[in-house]
């Protein structure tokens, strides 16, 4: 192997490796995380129909692997008026951005904007 062969062959290695460390394992899930902050305009009862037509997206979209959700909690007063956080996981990226176009996803994008002022949205591979 003349020299040429042996660096490509090295760099090849390397970069196969470094894209094995970002790469996601069977263990690992995608994680969709989503914030809402509601109008000052948005009843009660609005936002507990917007909190419950999230959380029907399990039974609605097959892809998704669980949802989890809740309201802020947090003493730190960092939440720039986000109130309600959506975690919802996903096996791959293509599962995650087959929920993104579904239909049902679009129907709830459609019910809630309406009534959120802000969202904040951002996907990472969960490793333990």
């Amino acid at each position: 192997m003349n020299l040429f062969a042996a660096c490509a062959l090295g760099l090849f290695c390397l970069s196969l490796s470094a894209f094995a460390a970002d790469a996601p394992t069977k263990k690992e899930k995608l994680r969709h995380v989503v914030a809402f902050k509601f109008k000052d305009t948005a009843t009660p009862e609005k936002i507990t129909e917007v909190e419950k037509a999230f959380r029907a997206l399990k039974t609605k979209i097959p892809v998704i692997v669980s949802i989890e959700a809740g309201t802020n909690i947090s003493r730190e007063n960092f939440d720039k008026g986000f109130t309600h956080a959506f975690i919802v996981t996903f096996n791959s990226e293509k599962d995650r951005d087959t929920y993104l176009v579904h239909a049902e996803h679009k129907s709830f994008v459609e019910l809630a904007l309406p009534s959120v002022a802000d969202v904040f949205v951002i996907d990472f591979w969960g490793k333990q």
